[in-house]
């Protein structure tokens, strides 16, 4: 099942229902209103879902309407418009390593075995087609492009499988940076604001059954595509090279505290070990030509960028839909 969000009339918008190909959708406002709502009454409402879901598919809903039209007008807000929590993790340490090696540092053991994660700022997201805003190019604007699950209630505890029974669905993140922001911050001890603007998410979220044999140790195993003005920044595949899976990650969250339903947590930037795949982020682009050749060549964004964040399944077909920005001078 797929679902998304249009936006209003309030702020965490109307939800839809979408057909696989991402072609059509219909309102679900007769089963349920939005998708936090739907989140915390998940049992309850996810018949009326699935069965909306199949008469989309089967092409019996008199109610269904263009969503790739709705989509390229930017009426399609974030699927979550906003969460109670977002908790970003570091799962792919080769991302990690790039960025100690190239300060002349070690990645401590105890990362190997403990994950990083901060809390950011989750209320509001940004929708597919909305543009990535910033005051100043000179605060190192970058996109970094990863994988989260929207979880629903999650005991304090909770063990991985635990974890893994409270995933209900799967998203695309470009999980913004501020890089030239982030330095200063890290250096009080404690942890970033300033240094990261608002998510923005794919089209649509899907229920891990979606993604079949792709779906798996709570790792998606596809490539993310990320491309910066139509040419490709890389396609460094979800499954590979995650020292931890999101149902580690949850865990993790959940050691000391409850876990509300529509809670978001990401995986962090993707991340390969083999440089051929390029990357998720132009930090770590950076990084490895300043470890190469002695200087970073590639650029922070630059307003009038066009950023492209996609993921796509074995038949070639979009499973989330792509996110795709324009950078901004916010006013």
């Amino acid at each position: 099942m797929k679902l998304a969000s249009l936006k209003g009339p309030g702020r965490d918008g109307s939800l839809v229902v979408v057909d696989p190909q991402l072609r059509r959708a219909a309102p679900a406002a007769g089963v349920v209103p939005t998708l936090q709502a739907a989140l915390e009454h998940w049992d309850d409402v996810r018949p009326g879902l699935e069965a909306l879901a199949r008469g989309l598919a089967d092409g019996d809903n008199t109610a269904a309407f263009d969503f790739h039209a709705a989509l390229e007008s930017g009426r399609v807000a974030a699927p979550l418009p906003r969460a109670f929590e977002w908790l970003d993790g570091s799962a792919y340490l080769s991302h990690v390593e790039r960025v100690r090696r190239a300060r002349n540092d070690k990645v401590p053991e105890s990362f190997y075995r403990d994950p990083l994660m901060y809390q950011g700022g989750a209320g509001q997201m940004s929708g597919p087609r909305d543009a990535l805003r910033a005051i100043s190019e000179d605060w190192g604007i970058d996109l970094e492009g990863e994988v989260g699950a929207i979880v629903g209630d999650v005991p304090m505890g909770a063990t991985a499988p635990q974890a893994a029974a409270a995933v209900r669905l799967l998203v695309l993140i470009n999980d913004v940076s501020f890089r030239r922001l982030i330095p200063a911050e890290l250096a009080k001890g404690f942890g970033f604001v300033n240094g990261k603007g608002a998510n923005a998410l794919a089209p649509v979220a899907v229920t891990p059954d979606e993604l079949g044999a792709a779906w798996r140790d709570g790792r998606v195993h596809l490539p993310l595509v990320s491309h910066v003005n139509e040419r490709e920044l890389g396609h460094p595949n979800a499954g590979l090279d995650a020292t931890f899976g999101l149902f580690d990650l949850i865990a993790h969250a959940a050691r000391t505290r409850e876990l509300a339903a529509g809670t978001l947590v990401g995986t962090g930037t993707i991340s390969n070990h083999d440089l051929s795949a390029g990357y998720a982020c132009l930090m770590e682009a950076r990084l490895v030509e300043q470890v190469a050749q002695g200087e970073a060549k590639t650029p922070f964004l630059r307003f009038g960028d066009r950023v492209r964040i996609d993921m796509k399944d074995d038949r070639g077909e979009s499973v989330f839909g792509a996110i795709e920005q324009r950078v901004e001078r916010y006013a």
